[in-house]
C-alpha cells in the first residue's frame, strides 16, 4: 500500500508518543516538532536507500542529527523507511538495545552515520563529512539538523564560520525553529533574536520554511538543492510547533523532556492516525 507523506508523518507521531510513554522517558516536543521535515527528508528529498546505506556513505547523499534527544523522530522514520524492523521500536531506551536514548553507531544500527548529544557538535561533523566528499569527487549532499536552543552552543558559530571558509556548497543545514528549549522559551533563555541575520552575516545562504506543510517543506528543499555548488552553505530555517500534532504537547517547553502517561498516550492516540500499523508494545 502506498501512503502519502502526511500519512507516514502522523504514523511517526504514534511512534514517538508511544515510544516516550512505555520507555518513561524520551524527549516528544522536539521529536514532534521535526517530524514533517525528516519524514520528507528520507522518504523523497534523500537519494539513500535502506539497501544502498552504509556509514561512509560514499556516494549517497547522508543525514547526520545534531540535537540527538530527539532520537525517537529518526529511529520512527528509519524503521518506517525499511532500516530496520519497526517492531525494535519497543526497545527504545531499554538497557543494551540499538536504540539507546541518543543515537549511536557501536551497535550498528543501520541510517545512524554518528553518535550524537553533546549539543554543538553535529553541524562540525557534517561539514567534515561534506569536505570529505569534496576531496573524493562524490557528488552527493550532506544534510544536517540542528536545534534551535542547540544553537546558543559556541561550537555552532565555529562551524559557521569553518563552512564559509572552506567552500562547503555540498552542504544543506536545517534548524528546527520551534522557539522551545528545556526550560524555557529561547528567547527568554538566551535571546535568539534573528536568526536569518546572524546566519546571513556569517556568509551563508538562508531559507526559510514551514516545517509543517508538505508542499513547502518540498518547494524549500528544492530551493535549497538550487543554491548548492555555488560556493556558500545553505542553512534552511524550518518554523515548527514544539510538540506539533499532540494538542496538550503543543507550543509548550513542558514537554522537552517529559514523558506522558498511560493517560496521556491514549488521548494522543485519537488525535493522530492510525496509517502502518502500530508496534506492540
Amino acid at each position: 500500500m502506498t501512503y502519502t507523506l502526511p500519512q507516514i508523518a502522523s504514523q511517526v507521531r504514534r511512534d514517538i508518543v508511544r515510544m516516550v510513554t512505555a520507555a518513561a522517558s524520551g524527549h516528544p516536543g522536539g521529536s514532534l516538532s521535526a517530524t514533517d521535515v525528516l519524514t520528507q527528508l528520507f522518504f523523497k528529498e534523500m537519494n539513500v536507500t535502506p539497501e544502498m546505506w552504509r556509514r561512509s556513505g560514499e556516494g549517497l547523499d547522508q543525514f547526520f542529527l545534531s540535537a540527538g534527544h530527539i532520537s525517537p523522530v529518526l529511529y520512527s522514520v528509519l524503521a518506517r523507511r525499511g532500516y530496520f524492523p519497526v517492531a525494535e521500536l519497543a526497545s527504545f531506551r531499554r538497557f543494551g538495545t540499538r536504540l539507546q536514548g541518543h543515537p549511536c553507531v557501536e551497535k550498528g544500527l543501520p541510517g545512524v552515520n554518528q553518535a550524537a548529544g553533546s549539543l554543538g557538535q553535529g553541524l562540525s561533523v557534517a561539514i567534515g563529512a561534506a569536505l570529505g566528499k569534496k576531496l573524493s569527487g562524490d557528488p552527493r549532499t550532506v544534510y544536517v539538523l540542528i536545534g534551535d536552543g542547540e544553537t546558543e552552543e559556541g561550537q555552532i558559530w565555529e562551524a559557521a564560520m569553518s563552512a564559509v571558509h572552506h567552500k562547503v556548497d555540498n552542504l544543506i543545514a536545517m534548524t528546527d525553529w520551534n522557539h522551545q528549549q528545556i526550560d524555557g522559551t529561547t528567547e527568554e533563555v538566551a535571546g535568539l533574536g534573528d536568526l536569518r541575520s546572524k546566519w546571513e552575516a556569517f556568509g551563508w545562504t538562508v531559507l526559510e520554511g514551514d516545517g509543517h506543510d508538505f508542499t513547502n517543506i518540498e518547494k524549500t528543499f528544492k530551493a535549497a538543492r538550487a543554491q548548492l555548488g555555488k560556493g556558500k552553505p545553505v542553512m534552511i530555517l524550518w518554523h515548527t510547533e514544539m510538540g506539533h500534532g499532540v494538542d496538550f504537547m503543543a507550543g509548550t517547553c513542558k514537554w522537552h523532556g517529559k514523558n506522558p502517561s498511560v493517560e496521556q498516550c491514549a488521548e494522543a492516540m485519537k488525535q493522530l492516525e492510525e496509517t502502518m500499523g502500530d508496534f506492540a508494545l
